[in-house]
């Protein structure tokens, strides 16, 4: 199954076009490097759905916390190897 995963903006770089924009994201406080190039306006600290490896879209924290807690319940998160973070995400 094809899942895009919620992640926390933890950094962006300032060197970017319209192709590359990359940024880290934190996933349970694993960090991975992920292309933001349909996410120009993303600021560090707004949280992210993942789809091999491109933000496809903004989600707020209360739905980021939602969708990990139904990705645990489904047995997801232990494939991927995410632990879902308490506060803060």
């Amino acid at each position: 199954m094809c899942l895009a995963i919620p992640g926390k903006v933890i950094s962006l770089t300032s060197d970017f076009d319209e192709v590359n924009y990359p940024g880290k994201v934190s996933f349970g406080g694993i960090l991975r490097e992920v292309n933001f190039c349909f996410l120009p306006d993303v600021k560090v600290d707004d949280y992210v759905l993942v789809h091999v490896g491109v933000a496809l879209s903004k989600v707020d924290e209360d739905e980021a916390r939602e969708t990990l807690k139904y990705l645990e319940q489904m047995g997801e998160l232990d494939e991927l190897n995410i632990q879902p973070e308490k506060p803060g995400l």
